[in-house]
């Protein structure tokens, strides 16, 4: 499954939840509190979304847009099934 996040580093809180403009496919927010210097925000990001998803931060990779606020992750959820890693995914989504 790919998911495509908006990362927002800086952040008093790290916390992910919220969508990102009207587009489709819809587009997850992600506040960090690591700066954007040396991929800090990108690692954090990660980590974030994977702890909100319940899956192992090994089965997360960035496929896109390493250096870019915008990134795609690909998940691969061989523990979760994918009708439950889409509801996580769209309940993050509404919060």
């Amino acid at each position: 499954m790919r998911l495509t996040v908006r990362v927002h580093p800086g952040a008093a809180l790290t916390r992910v939840g919220g969508r990102y403009g009207d587009s489709e496919p819809p587009v997850l927010v992600v506040r960090v509190q690591a700066p954007a210097a040396d991929g800090r925000a990108t690692t954090a990001a990660v980590d974030a979304v994977a702890s909100a998803l319940g899956v192992r931060r090994a089965d997360l990779r960035v496929v896109a847009g390493a250096t870019s606020r915008t990134k795609i992750l690909e998940i691969d959820a061989s523990q979760r099934t994918d009708t439950a890693l889409a509801d996580a995914v769209a309940a993050l989504l509404r919060a």
